[in-house]
């Protein structure tokens, strides 16, 4: 008799590799996001701006760069989340953590009640997001994960996708006197510009998410039925 084919199992393996790097990856972003909410509510209920911002604003700039993992991630097939949004996404908060916080650390907004509200959406969005992603990485085909963490995943951005882009946006608009003083005319011009961009952007965002509550919530409900 010939010896059974491997080949299988060697594809299995393959397959295997880029689903604990996503497991890795995704749990370790989640640990970190909840380092900047825990950073953030306790220091806002203890002292305050603007040592919330002081405190804070490095840590969670280098926290929010690793998100252009992302990109690569999609571009390389390893996840399913569109080229298009996944850059959208992360190149919008790149510009507030290093184009407002980092380049242009006396602005009004980062001493603002916005830079708060900010890191809160933005935490919360981001621990719940991992969590979910990490956990149905972790279940398998076939295991769905926690169908309370699922509902969150696709029901908070109802509220945390408005904060955190209006708390995006007004911390643009409060930087555009600073941005001219520090960087230049050239640069509130192109905060401006950004600006009008965020609208076409937050409604694309905020629409693919609502096509995805129905996609994934409606089909836990035909499950529970059958």
């Amino acid at each position: 008799m010939s010896a059974p084919v491997k080949s299988a199992p060697a594809k299995s393996n393959q397959s295997a590799h880029p689903q604990r790097y996503l497991i890795a990856y995704n749990s370790i972003s989640a640990s970190l996001w909840s380092l900047v909410l825990f950073n953030t509510v306790f220091l806002a209920l203890t002292v305050g701006q603007p040592y919330v911002f002081i405190k804070t604003n490095f840590s969670t700039a280098l926290i929010q760069t690793l998100a252009v993992v992302e990109i690569f991630n999609s571009a390389l097939g390893f996840v399913k989340s569109p080229l298009f949004t996944t850059v959208t996404q992360v190149f919008s908060r790149l510009l507030i953590v290093w184009g407002i916080h980092q380049l242009l650390p006396q602005s009004p907004a980062n001493f603002h009640w916005c830079y708060i509200t900010l890191c809160l959406s933005w935490s919360i969005t981001e621990i719940i997001r991992y969590s979910y992603y990490a956990s149905n990485l972790r279940a398998g085909a076939s295991v769905v994960p926690s169908q309370y963490l699922t509902w969150l995943r696709y029901s908070t951005f109802y509220v945390l996708y408005p904060t955190g882009v209006f708390s995006e946006v007004y911390s643009v608009i409060l930087s555009l006197g600073e941005a001219e003083n520090v960087v230049g005319a050239w640069y509130a011009w192109a905060l401006k510009a950004i600006l009008v961009v965020y609208i076409p952007g937050f409604y694309m965002l905020y629409t693919y998410m609502i096509k995805q509550r129905k996609k994934v919530l409606g089909a836990n409900k035909v499950k529970k039925s059958q």
